[in-house]
């Protein structure tokens, strides 16, 4: 049974929706009967289209919120559009940093519980049951039992992407209501980290080290594989708490997650943090000296050997290739 009706917090980036917004498009679109968006912005009409390509048959208009800080202002918005009688049955959030801050401030104020870390959502019974990893890899499920709306804080890559056909979405604007002194974060500057290459979260390739490099130069060896392939460069959390490389960087549970093509993991154990944010990759490849380290249980393809001697033959197999 469907649910009725289903809101999807839509952000942006450059000027289009993020990859993570048409994946919860996508999903709210097979479990709900009537799909709706809301999101802000100086010139969200020009999201109307691919928002109803993925899905969406309204969109709700916070509209420009200057530089203001989202959570406040948007949280607020929804929350009177709902205690006005326009109730979704539940709303996706992407669990990104305006994903969480928005949904919990929308928590409190509906005073309604929001589920987190969910990578799975199952419609059954007119109500949805989320999944949610824990201790590093088993799935519990969960379910709302109260008057919702259901509340739900989705990791990316949870689902795929997929357009529907839908025309451009109506939009509607949503005034914010008073918020007083809540609203007095400013945006002062925005920082862009440089990379070069394709997303992590969005490469068809991903090459990831550990601590198994044993220190940070050897990361130059990621790196290089990585820009060989046309990939992006991952990491395990242990060197990225060990501050070889960003945070940015990071694949796993508390990190990011990534579904390409090829994931080749470079001196990583396998630790199950490390593998609940990879494992849906299509075609892994190992890369360890201890043939009984548990990445080999997810591995299509496994090479027991030293990555201080792999990884170079690799290097200079591809550069013969051209």
């Amino acid at each position: 049974m469907a649910i009725d009706k289903i809101w999807v917090l839509a952000e942006s980036a450059d000027g289009a929706p993020t990859p993570v917004t048409l994946e919860l498009l996508t999903k709210a679109r097979e479990v709900g009967s009537t799909v709706e968006a809301v999101t802000w912005g100086a010139d969200t009409a020009s999201l109307a289209g691919t928002l109803g390509e993925y899905g969406a048959t309204g969109v709700y208009d916070v509209g420009d919120i200057g530089d203001a800080l989202p959570g406040v202002p948007v949280a607020a918005a929804m929350a009177e559009l709902i205690k006005g009688g326009n109730k979704p049955d539940a709303i996706f959030f992407a669990q990104s940093y305006e994903g969480r801050d928005i949904a919990g401030r929308l928590s409190v104020k509906l005073d309604t519980p929001v589920l987190t870390n969910v990578t799975g959502l199952v419609a059954g019974d007119g109500a949805l049951s989320s999944e949610h990893p824990v201790f590093g890899g088993e799935i519990v499920t969960a379910k709302f039992t109260g008057d919702g709306p259901a509340l739900f804080v989705i990791r990316a890559k949870s689902f795929a992407a997929e357009p529907g056909g839908g025309g451009a979405a109506t939009v509607t604007a949503a005034s914010v209501p008073d918020v007083a002194a809540t609203n007095t974060a400013k945006v002062v500057g925005r920082h862009v980290e440089e990379r070069s290459g394709p997303k992590l979260d969005e490469a068809a390739v991903v090459v990831s080290g550990g601590r198994g490099l044993g220190e940070a130069s050897n990361y130059a060896l990621i790196e290089e594989l990585a820009k060989l392939l046309h990939g992006a460069a991952g990491a395990s959390r242990a060197i990225v708490d060990a501050g070889w490389v960003p945070y940015s960087h990071q694949v796993g549970q508390t990190g990011k997650t990534v579904k390409p093509t090829v994931y080749v993991a470079c001196g990583i154990s396998g630790a199950t943090q490390h593998l609940v944010g990879m494992k849906g990759s299509k075609n892994i490849v190992a890369v360890n000296k201890d043939q009984e380290a548990p990445i080999f249980s997810v591995a299509d393809l496994g090479i027991v050997g030293d990555v201080h001697k792999v990884l170079p033959a690799l290097i200079e197999a591809l550069k013969a290739k051209g």
